[in-house]
């Protein structure tokens, strides 16, 4: 009599715990492309890694690391997208000068918006 009434309230606590873990994680995974624009960089586009990577389960994120030449140095600059069935994927060419708005995580610039300049040459 104990285990019928003790074991679906078992399973029902694992079940609203599982969810509440999802919805956690699913607020974090688009939460991932938010950046505050606290910066601007400008410079040349010297190479590009794009990788798509497992965030949770069946959530997946896309990742274009962009090594940028500024006036100074090389920077390394990243654009994190979470990958939903109408993700549009930014297309940048190698020698393009841009501008990203975003800020700065350790050594990386994490960036969300983008803009081309022209070159002055």
């Amino acid at each position: 009599m104990v285990t019928a009434v003790v074991i679906p309230i078992i399973c029902l606590y694992f079940y609203w715990i599982t969810r509440k873990e999802m919805k956690l994680n699913n607020s974090k995974w688009l939460a991932s492309a938010d950046v505050q624009n606290e910066a601007i960089l400008t410079g040349e586009i010297k190479s590009i890694t794009q990788d798509k990577q497992r965030f949770y389960y069946h959530r997946y994120i896309f990742i274009q690391e962009l090594k940028l030449q500024s006036e100074t140095k090389l920077i390394s600059a990243k654009k994190i997208i979470p990958i939903q069935n109408n993700t549009k994927i930014d297309n940048f060419s190698i020698g393009e000068v841009i501008r990203v708005y975003g800020s700065w995580e350790g050594n990386h610039f994490h960036f969300n918006e983008y803009e081309k300049v022209k070159n002055k040459r």
